[in-house]
This record gives structure tokens, C-alpha cells and sequence, in this order.
């Protein structure tokens, strides 16, 4: 049977989103308008609203509905 590998994160998962959404809009900002420019600012966007998400259901504040 195999083992699984584990490891520990460094960063949280809102900061590793916002900084792989962050490098992801700098190299669309490096390429013409094209599908894949296109494709790099969808995953970007995609992946802040992950990060908000993810951060808005951490929150203390949250409450169920009623």
C-alpha cells in the first residue's frame, strides 16, 4: 500500500490564492489580447474569489441564516 505525502503549508490558502492570482494577472498584462491572456485573468479572478470566500467564511461574524 502506498503512503500518502504530507506536508505542512507555510502560508494560509487566502494568502497562497491572492499571491498565485496576483502572478497570474502580471503575465497577462505581458500578452497581447488572446484566448490565453483571457484565460490567465479568468483563473485570476477565480482564484480572489476563492481567497474572499474562504476569508468570509473564516470570519467571526458569520452567522447562519435564519
Amino acid at each position: 500500500m502506498r503512503k500518502r505525502r504530507r506536508f505542512k503549508q507555510t502560508q494560509s490558502l487566502e494568502e497562497r490564492l491572492t499571491e498565485e492570482a496576483k502572478s497570474l494577472r502580471e503575465e497577462a498584462e505581458a500578452l497581447a489580447p488572446c484566448a490565453k491572456k483571457e484565460a490567465l485573468l479568468r483563473k485570476a479572478r477565480q482564484d480572489e474569489t476563492a481567497a474572499h470566500l474562504t476569508d468570509w467564511l473564516m470570519s467571526p461574524g458569520l452567522k447562519p441564516p435564519t
